[in-house]
């Protein structure tokens, strides 16, 4: 005799109702599986058990994309079927739409986070893990090049104050050797002011001792003698000695 036809009821009995749960779960989800694979359907599927644990499966681990797309069509679909042309309907539908969005990123912000995983499966988890792997290559590629820009701008900075720091020395150095010039030559204005001064003087008192007045021989050439006397006195020695010559 073949097997009878089961009568679908709730199974009263709490173990029998758990063990048939998790057999006809596995089932459900390799049902779903075979058929994503041998029609290449996307499928997405989602069972909660009474306590509240969430059991899912979607293709290649795409659940928002699947959800995404279903509420897209079921929008456009209510739509069409929909003949309240007010607009409360589709407000309502909208914000239905945008609440289950808002799960969805909520429960991944989680699983990123590293809670609630315990409802996810092995393939689930991988994929998890692959994904935080490449959240991680890119921050830290990015991070490298933001350090890469920082020190390169840096040493863009350095260089252009190195550069003006030579510049600022070269006219130090200019302006120390004009002020030495201009030393230089006013010391040599100074010694010729000098010498001309000094050449001045005895032709002064030579001439101061003609212009006197006429007296006796005797006292007119004493006198002459002793204001040649101090003109000589001022003179140096070698200009002495070339008039003598």
């Amino acid at each position: 005799m073949g097997r009878g036809r089961v009568q679908l009821r709730r199974i009263e009995n709490k173990i029998n109702r758990q063990v048939t749960f998790s057999k006809r779960r596995s089932g459900l989800l390799k049902k779903a599986h075979e058929i994503s694979v041998l029609c290449d359907a996307e499928v997405a599927l989602i069972v909660f058990s009474t306590k509240g644990k969430l059991f899912e499966y979607s293709t290649n681990s795409c659940m928002e994309g699947i959800l995404e797309r279903y509420e897209r069509y079921s929008y456009a679909e209510r739509q069409l079927l929909s003949n309240d042309p007010e607009p409360n309907g589709s407000w309502s539908l909208e914000h239905a739409k945008l609440k289950a969005r808002m799960d969805v990123l909520q429960r991944n912000q989680k699983h990123f986070l590293g809670e609630e995983l315990d409802s996810l499966t092995l393939k689930e988890l991988q994929n998890l893990e692959q994904q935080l792997d490449s959240a991680l290559k890119h921050t830290r590629s990015r991070k490298n090049q933001v350090m890469y820009e920082s020190i390169s701008e840096l040493q863009k900075k350095d260089k252009a104050l190195q550069e003006q720091n030579n510049l600022l020395t070269k006219q130090m150095k200019e302006k120390e050797k004009e002020l030495a010039e201009q030393t230089q030559l006013g010391q040599q204005n100074h010694n010729l002011e000098v010498s001309s001064i000094l050449l001045a003087q005895p032709n002064q008192s030579l001439n101061v001792g003609v212009s006197c007045s006429p007296r006796s021989d005797g006292l007119a050439e004493d006198e002459a003698t002793q204001h040649q006397n101090r003109g000589n006195a001022l003179l140096p020695s070698w200009m002495l000695n070339n008039l003598n010559a």
